[in-house]
């Protein structure tokens, strides 16, 4: 398992089109993605889901990646997060 927190910088928050580029990302990998966010608990692979987090500007939001190819899945949300919300 790999974890690793992210502090949201974009002044809109994760609003739909950040939200579908994380769980896009996620969808792409067969490990598991949960993000937290305040006690909240997310699947990252469910639009629905992540946008339910109501993540804002300077939230931080926990990722925890867990499969066979976490690493690679965990990299790769790391840079689909700097790219739209950070």
């Amino acid at each position: 398992m790999i974890n690793f927190s992210f502090t949201v910088g974009d002044v809109n928050g994760v609003h739909a089109r950040p939200a579908g580029a994380i769980v896009t990302c996620a969808k792409r990998y067969a490990s598991e993605v949960t993000i937290r966010k305040n006690g909240s608990v997310a699947d990252g692979k469910r639009l629905i889901a992540v946008m339910g987090l109501g993540a804002r500007h300077g939230d931080v939001l926990e990722f925890s990646v867990s499969g066979k190819d976490e690493e690679s899945a965990a990299e790769d949300l790391k840079r689909v997060c700097r790219d739209n919300i950070g």
